[in-house]
């Protein structure tokens, strides 16, 4: 019988819409590009931002067509630690890197290390976030 430990229970924790889920993960990337450009002195011009960001943006819109995939069904429950955020994080992470590597972009090891870290962070926070509140609002 699987874990249902991560999974949000949808009696008890109504999941955001399936756009909403996917706004609020745009917002996670977009949010690690400006402030990755404006820590390196880069800048915030908006093609400075396109340019950095588009990998990611690729890499978490495929993450979200695999969510979608009968096998993950992470559209489901867009706010569940798991499949949903697991699924977009990686996809996120592992593909928005091999596409910076196919444009020439670079993918330095603490660069990697960093996205883990502030992607992780932000796409199953806002998730974590997400279930807490539900679960405290369904205890009252």
């Amino acid at each position: 019988m699987p874990s249902t430990r991560w999974r949000s229970p949808p009696a008890a924790a109504p999941d955001p819409a399936p756009w909403l889920a996917a706004v609020l993960d745009t917002g996670c990337v977009l949010a690690f590009v400006a402030i990755g450009r404006a820590s390196h002195s880069k800048g915030e011009a908006l093609g400075g931002i396109a340019a950095t960001a588009w990998p990611f943006l690729a890499a978490l819109a495929v993450g979200w067509l695999v969510m979608g995939v009968p096998a993950v069904r992470g559209w489901r429950h867009p706010a569940a630690l798991a499949p949903a955020g697991l699924t977009v994080w990686g996809a996120t992470v592992a593909l928005g890197m091999a596409a910076r590597v196919i444009a020439g972009q670079g993918t330095a090891g603490a660069f990697i290390v960093v996205a883990l870290a502030f992607l992780g962070l932000f796409l199953m926070g806002w998730r974590l976030l997400w279930n807490l509140a539900a679960q405290l609002r369904a205890t009252r």
